[in-house]
């Protein structure tokens, strides 16, 4: 063993390789040889995986490739690097001796040809930051970082020793809990996850060698933290408390352990909250404007509290694309859970003076913007002149008004849905037209996008590849034959089987415009289960695993990777590790699916239950909601604009929903709700989800979801298997005369159906009648 650093550095670094239990460790041994103390205020381990895509086919990627992910929990902490395919042995690294996690560092190289490092195809590398003291005085002086900043001072002599353990998690990526348990590592599970709405009560499970001695909570007072037993803490919210939250545990062996939250109001409140601001603040109205936006939901800059009325990627202010589409589908899919009668009025205004008139031509193909830089062709328009508009993004009027671009279309498909389904719901509502109207428009825009041409051809780029927030199309399929339209509902189930039979024959059907991506994982999934096309939804389900971990901490858990899009839809343009892009959201759609038909599989539900609740966590307290968190440790803060928030908000609106499981680890435990009643022959629950209108019973298999209203509260009774759900009406929501309930067991002994007498079948479900008091409905096995 020789020191590592020249001689003339007073501190000796000797590296050693060592075994562990039968594990590799690494670890280093610093002594100050020289005569004054020395403070160290930064010392990392870099920690690089396989994660270059670059050059690589989709195919090589999954063979080759894997994806590293933090738990920042100082001495429970650790790194998971998962294969990309979400298959096979996973490696943990935990902390060997005194070696916190303090902070994550993205890691700044030169980029190669080769590698094009910190680019599309390669994310990038991170290192294990132990101390960090040195960065937050200075590089990350303007963050609040994840945990307290430390240093270590040596005096001469002294020595200090740190190091890390890697331990083979053989089972995959199911099995790292139990890894870094079997290394004597603490370990925190959260439920119903660490993004918590203040009136919900959360749990933490705490799994250690050591009892904890000592348990905190920042800022003071956000937490009210009880022990129900040992190991298991209630967590009761401050009804004002919101935002970031970190909760320390002590341990009797003297490690320490952090836990990191963050408090939503409400979430129906949050969701209250993001319609009126986007149909406000951010509702433009310039009527003379030069390129038909006016009035429309726009991009939102919070920085400046102001429109994005220009930018040099034209389309975050052309009403398309992600970037630009973003706005009006958040306030469209709030509006098919939590209708006002205003921003209806408003937003059916907007899809008939902007929507239909200008970003859709009458042939239902879709624009990729109605901004566009071409100041001759808009003479009396002002263009920034300090804004650099010579990149391929700033695209001319020929280039903008394109309509080959698929992902376009499934965000004007959930806007005519969702007013179809406020229609629907809450007669009268609707000024401008029938909800059968907007039900058609939903049809023609899909079928238009997967059309193809005389020789086969697909007529619209992308359309033959998985699309963002297409979940929304099986809802509309759904209701399409609900509704008796037959031939609709052939014609778009075909062209749905046709896609699906095609992904069945690719050995990596996840492909997009990027070179690795994961988004297209929802529409594979979703209609390969549909077709029953198992071996394709069982790979694609296992890819979602390998990129979206469960770890305790609101940033990462469920937290679908996406690093790039900031690029192309934030303010802040940088490759990044993305906290709570749309990813989460729509790969949500995909876990809790897959948990409905296996609810035996809680780790389902811990992923899919911290992604579907990631996108409230982007929404502020006036209802802004950001594209995205950024992740580098000097910023650690929401992005300025709103971006492509939409299809996350797509995501959260269509999954949100209350599930009881009983987990195998964890006993009884409801996700999004309050279990008030546990009698062992009767389970009561109050949901406490953003939407309020599914829950899913998991030891019954039974899932309940209603078309307008809320589910006040269900209980049911376990050897008997039924089942009571209380219907009611949120107080600010128009008034619904009645509501529609659907009852499915996509895991289960035998189908349910409701026995409340005097109710009659509709829409392939049951009509309830709404009043101002609660109703109660029951539910058996047929």
């Amino acid at each position: 063993m020789e020191p590592t650093l020249p001689g003339n550095i007073p501190l000796n670094v000797t590296r050693e390789w060592v075994d562990v239990s039968g594990d590799l460790g690494l670890r280093f041994t610093l002594e100050n040889s020289g005569d004054e103390d020395i403070e160290i205020g930064s010392l990392g381990f870099p920690t690089e995986c396989n994660s270059i895509f670059t050059n690589r086919s989709a195919v090589e990627i999954q063979e080759k490739c894997s994806l590293e992910d933090p738990y920042i929990g100082l001495d429970a902490g650790y790194l998971q690097i998962t294969p990309v395919r979400g298959t096979g042995t996973a490696l943990v690294i935990t902390p060997l001796g005194d070696t916190p996690l303090e902070a994550y560092r993205n890691l700044p190289e030169v980029s190669y040809p080769g590698t094009e490092y910190g680019s599309q195809t390669f994310e990038g590398f991170y290192e294990w930051q132990v101390l960090t003291k040195a960065w937050a005085e200075n590089e990350w002086s303007d963050a609040q970082p994840w945990n307290p900043p430390s240093s270590r001072t040596l005096k001469p002599g002294e020595s200090m020793t740190v190091g890390l353990r890697f331990s083979l998690s053989r089972g995959g990526v199911r099995d790292i809990a139990t890894t870094v348990q079997n290394t004597e590592t603490p370990f925190a599970v959260g439920v119903p996850g660490y993004i918590v709405p203040s009136d919900l009560t959360a749990q933490l499970f705490l799994f250690s060698q050591s009892d904890a001695s000592n348990i905190t909570c920042e800022p003071s007072g956000a937490f009210s933290i009880s022990k129900t037993k040992q190991g298991v803490y209630t967590l009761q919210l401050s009804p004002s408390a919101w935002g970031r939250a970190r909760v320390t545990i002590k341990y009797l062996d003297g490690r320490v352990q952090t836990v990191h939250y963050y408090i939503t109001k409400p979430a129906t409140e949050a969701i209250r909250d993001l319609g009126n601001f986007h149909t406000t603040s951010q509702w433009f109205t310039d009527t003379q404007d030069s390129f038909g936006r006016a009035p429309s939901v726009m991009s939102y800059d919070r920085e400046e509290n102001s429109i994005v009325t220009q930018d040099n990627r034209v389309w975050i202010a052309g009403l398309s694309d992600e970037g630009g589409a973003g706005a009006f589908v958040a306030a469209m899919m709030k509006l098919s859970a939590q209708p006002d009668e205003d921003e209806v009025t408003k937003l059916e205004t907007f899809i008939h003076s902007v929507l239909w008139k200008t970003i859709q031509n009458r042939d239902f193909s879709v624009r990729k913007s109605i901004f566009f830089y071409q100041p001759d062709a808009v003479p009396e328009y002002k263009y920034d002149p300090n804004t650099d508009w010579t990149s391929w993004s700033s695209w001319n009027k020929t280039a903008a008004y394109s309509t080959d671009r698929a992902y376009d279309y499934v965000h004007i498909t959930a806007a005519y849905w969702s007013l179809y389904r406020v229609g629907r719901a809450y007669p009268g509502l609707l000024k401008a037209e029938s909800w059968e109207w907007y039900l058609n428009q939903a049809y023609q825009t899909v079928m238009r996008c997967v059309a193809v041409n005389e020789n086969g051809d697909p007529v619209v780029s992308y359309s033959r590849v998985g699309l963002m927030g297409e979940t929304v199309i099986g809802e509309l399929l759904a209701d399409l034959r609900r509704e008796n339209r037959t031939s609709e509902a052939e014609s778009l189930t075909a062209a749905m089987r046709s896609r699906a039979t095609q992904w069945d024959s690719e050995p990596a059907p996840f492909g997009s415009e990027m070179a690795w991506d994961s988004t297209a994982q929802e529409g594979v999934y979703y209609w390969s289960k549909y077709f029953g096309y198992n071996d394709t939804a069982v790979k694609t389900l296992n890819t979602v695993l390998g990129y979206t971990p469960s770890i305790s901490h609101w940033g990462w858990n469920g937290n679908t990777r996406r690093y790039w899009d900031n690029l192309y839809a934030g303010k802040l343009r940088r490759i990044e590790r993305q906290i709570h892009h749309y990813g989460s959201g729509l790969n949500a759609l995909v876990t809790l699916s897959a948990f409905r038909s296996n609810p035996t599989d809680s780790y389902l539900l811990r992923i899919g239950y911290g992604g579907m609740n990631g996108p409230l966590s982007n929404i502020d307290q006036d209802g802004f909601a950001s594209a995205s968190f950024h992740s580098f440790p000097e910023t650690l803060a929401w992005d300025a604009y709103s971006g492509d928030y939409g299809p996350n908000h797509l995501g959260l609106i269509l999954c949100s929903g209350t599930y009881v499981v009983q987990d195998k680890e964890l006993g009884l435990v409801a996700y999004g709700g309050n279990i008030i009643e546990d009698q062992g022959n009767t389970i009561t629950v109050q949901p406490r989800d953003a939407v309020r209108q599914r829950v899913y019973i998991g030891p019954l298999g039974v899932y309940v979801t209603i078309a307008a209203g809320i589910i006040q509260e269900f209980s049911y009774c376990p050897s008997s298997g039924v089942v009571s759900v209380t219907l009611s009406q949120l107080s600010w929501v128009p008034k619904a005369p009645s509501t529609v309930m659907w009852v499915e067991t996509p895991y289960g002994d035998g189908e349910y159906r409701v026995i409340t007498p005097g109710l009659k079948e509709e829409r392939s479900g049951w009509q309830v009648p709404l009043g101002l008091a609660p109703t109660t409905v029951q539910i058996a096995r047929s």
